[in-house]
């Protein structure tokens, strides 16, 4: 059977195109645009500022934890270095979906100006991603619990949460024992990311005049990020909407107004992820990479 890695980059872009497209089409024939927009139009821009100020501030708190995966393989990046590079890899993530991502890209950057295997700097990456969905995951046994109440098996989601956690610390210790230091910082990094992220939900309600139901809406908030998380849509929009449709649904919130939460959250993060064009143009890394590649590099 053919890998995914066979599949050309058009093709993927092509896909994704399709299943964002059709995404967009469906909650089209569910919600009201133009309500929808009115209520976008009205929004306050002073809650949408400081909605773009903690989306902003995850980000570099997400840098940092990236960073730390970095350090445990001994490729000590100085923190502006990486956050450029992130920030490269954030652009790449968003805008060239169906060619080389922003992951991608950094391993192969990290790679030939640094010497370091791939497998490693791969396995920095993967975890990095994998201690997101894990505080993503946190937050959302909490919120569960909180709207059901104990009801629909939310008790138990708590209770599992610390099982977990043990889980994912022997899943890292086994299959990636050089990066079981970082493991406890990266963790209260990747949640420190989500609660960031949810206050910018938060923000983006008042933003737009939502007072009401703040817990299920957040809720719905962190299950579109988790679904946001699959590369099947063009950096999550679409996959986003649907969440919220589902979830207004649900718990029989407005539609109209609801999937406004998720565009305006689209909208923040092409505007800040477009910083990354800067360093298309200028090598993050500088001219001979970071001054510090090769003293770093050494196996004690």
């Amino acid at each position: 059977m053919a890998s995914l890695k066979n599949i050309p980059g058009w093709l993927k872009l092509l896909l994704k195109l399709v299943i964002t497209v059709l995404c967009l089409w469906y909650v089209s024939n569910k919600i009201d645009w133009s309500k929808s927009l009115a209520t976008i139009q009205r929004s306050d821009v002073l809650w949408l500022l400081i909605a773009t100020v903690l989306f902003t501030a995850s980000k570099v708190v997400s840098s940092v934890r990236l960073n730390i995966y970095f350090n445990n393989i001994r490729l000590n990046l100085s923190q502006k270095v990486n956050l450029k590079l992130y920030w490269l890899g954030m652009f790449y993530n968003l805008f060239l979906p169906g060619g080389i991502g922003g992951d991608a890209y950094k391993v192969i950057l990290l790679r030939k100006t640094h010497k370091q295997p791939a497998k490693l700097l791969t396995a920095a990456v993967l975890l990095d991603r994998m201690s997101g969905v894990v505080g993503l995951g946190i937050l959302a046994a909490i919120y569960y619990y909180v709207v059901y109440k104990g009801a629909n098996y939310s008790l138990l989601l708590i209770i599992t949460v610390l099982p977990a956690l043990a889980a994912y610390w022997f899943f890292v210790r086994q299959f990636f024992p050089s990066f079981i230091k970082g493991f406890w910082p990266t963790l209260w990094l990747g949640l420190a990311v989500q609660v960031l992220q949810v206050l910018c939900a938060y923000c983006i309600m008042q933003a737009l005049h939502l007072y009401g139901h703040n817990t299920e809406y957040i809720l719905i908030f962190l299950l579109s990020s988790v679904v946001a998380i699959l590369p099947f849509t063009v950096g999550g929009l679409g996959a986003r909407e649907v969440v919220f449709l589902w979830g207004s649904t649900q718990f029989l919130l407005n539609k109209d107004e609801s999937v406004c939460i998720s565009l305006l959250f689209y909208l923040i993060t092409v505007v800040i992820s477009t910083i990354g064009v800067y360093w298309v143009y200028k090598d993050p890394l500088g001219k001979s990479g970071d001054t510090e590649k090769q003293d770093t590099l050494k196996v004690s």
